[in-house]
């Protein structure tokens, strides 16, 4: 197995020393440097032309965003940020970030984002030979999402982050697209997000999720469930004032009395 060169990317001298034990126990990755700032970070990344950057995001003068732009049309490597706040996930998620691991840093975790790098790598192995050829390859290699983003607007892409729910679980970060979205219920201060075949756990109150959620997409049919009216198939009435909606994948929901004339009205307009 070809052993993958890294550059580890922070201002905190502890977080350096801890994120390179960590990938001293990884097999068949090299750290070839640390940098204590983007500057230094963007040098090296040139110099070095390392497979794979552990980039720490909130720094002095130039973000871990900063230096990923500076990057731009010059060799670029795959990135895995590596940060204690989870409010950026989205973003990194826009720009192709390998993976997105929060501090305090777990082994088992940072293991799992060399994993996904190296997978990465080896599907796209040619894509890395000539810093010429890094946007056609990365057109090949995120075909479908690189298209998105090189298509739409600066105000397309903004609002596009409002689509999307960031959930952390087990320190794992999830972005959850609302259009993969079935149904949430409500188990008290946790949302139960069912989604693509999972069920992601997000701690929220209902009142803080329909703030999140696009109101033309979601409907609230119980003091406990939300739907996305998209996956609605039927509506069948029951005998005493409530409804039932079936969705596609056969599940089906009950329409409390309370939200029936809401739910009957939005799908009025269907």
């Amino acid at each position: 197995m070809e052993v993958m060169s890294a550059i580890i990317v922070d201002d905190e001298p502890l977080a350096l020393e801890l994120l390179s034990n960590i990938l001293s126990e990884i097999y068949n990755i090299e750290v070839a440097c640390h940098c204590h700032n983007g500057r230094e970070a963007i040098g090296k990344i040139a110099e070095i032309r390392p497979d794979l950057v552990f980039l720490d995001i909130e720094m002095p003068k130039l973000t871990g965003f900063d230096v990923v732009t500076a990057l731009r049309g010059k060799y670029t490597p795959m990135i895995i940020f590596v940060t204690a706040f989870d409010r950026y996930a989205v973003k990194a998620f826009d720009i192709d970030a390998v993976d997105y691991v929060l501090k305090p840093l777990d082994p088992n975790r940072v293991a799992l984002a060399v994993e996904r790098a190296r997978s990465r790598k080896c599907k796209n192995n040619s894509n890395i030979s000539a810093p010429d050829d890094i946007s056609l390859k990365r057109k090949e290699e995120f075909s479908e999402h690189y298209e998105i983003i090189q298509k739409v607007s600066n105000q397309v892409r903004t609002r596009s982050v409002k689509d999307k729910l960031v959930i952390k679980d087990a320190g794992v970060l999830n972005v959850v697209a609302f259009a993969d979205i079935d149904w949430i219920d409500a188990a008290g201060d946790y949302m139960c997000v069912h989604a693509a075949g999972r069920i992601h756990i997000l701690r929220s109150t209902m009142k803080q999720l329909m703030e999140k959620l696009d109101g033309n997409l979601f409907v609230r049919v119980h003091r406990s469930t939300v739907v996305n009216i998209t996956r609605v198939v039927s509506i069948r009435s029951l005998q005493k004032g409530g409804s039932t909606l079936v969705l596609e994948n056969g599940e089906s929901l009950r329409v409390s009395r309370n939200y029936r004339q809401h739910v009957s009205r939005l799908f009025s307009h269907c």
